[in-house]
């Protein structure tokens, strides 16, 4: 059997985690709302600022986010901060800040 099937077979857990998270990043203002976050800690208020829409419809999104493990939370006083949780996802939605949002990484040294 060929190395790459048995090595596909191996990470099946890992595959099921990008499943999700594509699936969850897959709606446009979910994909807005990771271009907005980024590779930063965002709390929740300026997300709302930044993608144009009301508090409770980004709140409803950003538990589905958070459900699906693509983003995690700290609460700090009466504020809540986002953060991509895994640094699997940050490189995937890197690149899809750079293809999508128009959004170059940062330029390194």
């Amino acid at each position: 059997m060929d190395t790459a099937i048995l090595e596909m077979r191996d990470q099946q857990a890992d595959v099921e985690t990008a499943a999700r998270a594509l699936k969850a990043i897959s709606h446009p203002l979910r994909l807005k709302i990771l271009c907005v976050v980024g590779d930063q800690e965002v709390c929740v208020q300026d997300i709302v600022e930044a993608v144009g829409t009301s508090q409770s419809n980004i709140s409803q999104h950003l538990a589905i986010l958070r459900d699906k493990g693509v983003l995690q939370t700290r609460k700090d006083a009466n504020r809540v901060f986002y953060r991509v949780a895994d640094q699997r996802t940050l490189q995937l939605i890197g690149l899809m800040r750079e293809v999508f949002c128009g959004i170059s990484p940062p330029k390194k040294g």
